[in-house]
């Protein structure tokens, strides 16, 4: 399987593609590619009986799908966590280099390391890290785009994405944040987050959409 393959399905899976169907915009913003080429793929994806579509729906992930992801995912995030835990990345710096060893990282090598790193249960992004053969089902959230003004959130994952996870780090956002959501502007506009330190942040509508968040 292709390295591109594989991360429309780890892309899938993280916006709960294991329980329900993901639109192609939904896509097309998590990998930032012209919506022609989602359409592409997710036809090949269709035909390798790796995800199901439905029309006008989207796509979901197929059992045998679900099993291809959620070994990619355990290997990504594993490498995620060392390159934090101990050779000092910062969290938006990750993602490339986890990227090229997952592909490398044979079924060993990921057992040496999740034992190595002591069997860590989440990635710096918040998500899950599923043990060897187990499917990842992350916990059911809305995103911060889905709640309203005078709400109290933490947040609690976010797509393991380059250019949103820059961003975040340029807002000085982080997972377990405790924030109150002060002012949602119309037409998917910024929504407005004062966290516990005082500090307002505008974040905007694209960005909200990939952040799972708990409702406080």
């Amino acid at each position: 399987m292709t390295p591109n393959r594989e991360d429309y399905l780890k892309l899938i899976l993280e916006l709960g593609g294991d329980r329900q169907k993901v639109s192609n915009k939904q896509i097309v913003a998590g990998l930032s590619v012209a919506p022609a080429s989602v359409s592409e793929m997710l036809s090949k994806l269709v035909k390798e009986e790796l995800v199901s579509h439905t029309a006008y729906q989207g796509v979901q992930l197929t059992a045998s799908g679900l099993q291809t992801a959620s070994t990619l995912i355990r290997k990504h995030r594993l490498w995620e966590v060392f390159l934090v835990e101990h050779l000092g990345y910062s969290w938006n710096e990750v993602h490339d280099d986890a990227e090229v060893l997952e592909h490398v990282t044979s079924e060993k090598l990921a057992e040496r390391l999740s034992d190595y790193l002591n069997e860590p249960r989440f990635c710096p992004h918040g998500g899950m890290i599923p043990e060897a053969n187990e499917t990842v089902h992350e916990q059911d959230r809305k995103t911060l785009a889905d709640y309203q003004a005078d709400d109290n959130i933490r947040i609690a994952r976010v797509l393991d994405e380059r250019e949103l996870l820059d961003y975040l780090v340029s807002l000085d956002i982080k997972i377990g944040d405790v924030c109150q959501i002060s002012e949602v502007a119309a037409y998917e506009g910024p929504i407005t987050i004062v966290g516990e330190d005082g500090r307002s942040r505008q974040v905007s509508y694209k960005a909200a959409s990939t952040i799972f968040v708990d409702q406080l």
